[in-house]
């Protein structure tokens, strides 16, 4: 008999509309590193979701160690050495780092509070799986990468040994992903068994013993990743084959359609500039990319162009009009569509529906309002529209309400919405954070048709291949300044590299 630590059987799962979970069965063994792959929407986190005792499902057994039991909410799962990583981040912006990890399982002494071992007992965490976390730092100050190694550590911290990573590379960069790996890797060798969410193949590869593919709340099928390729999977996952390259002609810029000239950002944690004297432009029909390790300034910076943040010097011009100091709608309805870093902060608002959420930057326009009284269905039809399009998936359509959809269809009814929108520019931030392979290949697409019907783009990502794929151009951004600008059919990943840490930078002071 298998040494299965984890045994979830027959287990299904139905919301409004949909069932999420259709008799699906996952079985993990001690110490192995097992992914769950699936589409957007196919019901993984669900399941996971289950395992953690967020949910309760309709029919199914889950066994640990052989023997069935009962998981009704997570300190069950906890109880049972179940820890999870969630995608979207379960931590109180307004508590330090060290009060995010210790909550739930403050340790106290004779009813009072007592930090000093559970600081100590952090600190060795971090250190030993070289996590590099600041105790007193506050979650709203940090980036989302290192809020990602706050919640490891919280599991750590409670000394879990069944771990579930929850889609847990969709917001690091490349460095900070080959340092999660590594650390996968450690804590299976000691003996932990790890449920690992995700939709990068790269990453299944390489650190997955087993991979079990889900489609549409159904299971597909297990397979040894040791004997599978990529291809393969992609195929399982989607019902076809996937194509991994970008396909797209020469770029052919033409007019000048946004230039950045000597800004400057102040930064909100110290006293220092975020953002220094950053200039460039981008045309009409052409992808330039703004490359770099998260946390350089990229966030600012687009806070500072989008309006979302002030910028403290500097100008701005969008086709020809200088909009330093317009307000975000003046931008959004006069050529600028933005889709921002965080979907939940800047992108949507959670307890409206889908198609409220659709029409947030065009609710006053005439097509979807008279005398300030929405046009309920005109907004469903155009709803319906961009959701057919894009392939947005909810269980309940139009009206389904949006906290409760998958976080990659979150991301699709954001891309949907914002290169529906009349301009001249679309601002793409992290674009495919959290897709799956076949809609990663759309949006791409989608992006590059932009590009060839004269629309200037500006990409900021973290992934390494969609930067070489799809830009034209290439900015490196490092500490706030643009170090270096590169051909991305000339450059190497290895320059790249160095350009971003630091270790390379054009002798001219900023790419022009």
């Amino acid at each position: 008999m298998e040494d299965y630590v984890i045994e979830m059987l027959h287990i299904t799962k139905e919301f409004p509309g949909i069932i999420a979970n259709d008799d699906i069965t996952l079985q993990l063994k001690r110490g192995e590193i097992h992914a769950l792959l699936g589409e957007n929407g196919a019901g993984k986190s669900t399941l996971m979701s289950v395992l953690f005792g967020l949910y309760t499902p309709e029919k199914g057994v889950i066994k640990k160690d052989g023997k069935e039991v009962k998981i009704n909410n997570p300190n069950d799962a906890t109880d049972l050495g179940i820890g999870m990583v969630h995608q979207h981040f379960m931590l109180v912006d307004i508590f330090t780092v060290l009060d995010n990890i210790i909550l739930g399982s403050e340790p106290s002494k004779f009813g009072f509070l007592t930090k000093t071992e559970a600081r100590k007992k952090v600190m060795d965490l971090s250190n030993k799986y070289n996590l590099k976390v600041d105790p007193d730092a506050l979650i709203e100050d940090i980036t989302v990468g290192m809020q990602q190694r706050v919640e490891i550590l919280k599991m750590l911290y409670r000394d879990n040994d069944i771990l579930i990573f929850d889609e847990p590379t969709a917001v690091l960069t490349p460095q900070e992903i080959d340092e999660l790996m590594k650390i996968m890797k450690e804590l299976a060798a000691e003996g932990k068994s790890i449920l690992f969410i995700t939709h990068k193949l790269n990453e299944i590869m390489e650190v997955a013993d087993r991979c079990s593919i889900l489609r549409k709340g159904k299971y597909i099928g297990t397979v040894d990743v040791a004997n599978t390729t990529k291809e393969e999977l992609s195929s399982m996952m989607v019902g076809r084959d996937v194509k991994f390259a970008v396909d797209k002609v020469e770029a052919q810029p033409k007019e000048e359609v946004l230039k950045v000239e000597n800004v400057c950002v102040k930064s909100k944690l110290h006293s220092n500039d975020s953002v220094h004297n950053v200039s460039f432009n981008v045309r009409a029909g052409e992808i330039v990319c703004i490359a770099g390790i998260d946390g350089n300034g990229q966030t600012e910076f687009i806070g500072a162009l989008t309006g979302l943040d002030d910028i403290s010097s500097g100008k701005i011009t969008l086709c020809g009009e200088d909009i330093t100091k317009k307000s975000i709608r003046y931008k959004n309805t006069h050529g600028m569509s933005h889709i921002p870093e965080d979907r939940h902060k800047h992108g949507l608002v959670l307890d409206y529906t889908l198609e409220e959420n659709m029409i947030l930057q065009r609710y006053f326009e005439p097509e979807f309002s008279k005398n300030g009284i929405i046009k309920k269905a005109d907004m469903r039809k155009y709803s319906d529209r961009l959701t057919k399009a894009f392939d947005v998936r909810s269980g309940q359509g139009a009206k389904t309400i949006v906290r409760s959809m998958s976080g990659g269809n979150q991301q699709k009814a954001i891309v949907a919405r914002e290169m529906d929108r009349q301009h001249e520019l679309l601002i793409a931030v992290q674009p495919t954070r959290g897709l799956d392979v076949g809609a990663i290949e759309y949006i791409h697409k989608e992006i590059v048709k932009e590009r060839d019907n004269g629309k200037a783009i500006l990409l900021v990502s973290l992934e390494l291949d969609e930067v070489m794929n799809l830009s034209d151009r290439i900015l490196v951004m490092y500490e706030g300044e643009i170090v270096g600008e590169v051909d991305p059919k000339t450059t190497t990943l290895q320059e790249l590299g160095l350009y971003m840490s630091g270790a390379k930078r054009d002798d001219r002071k900023e790419a022009k």
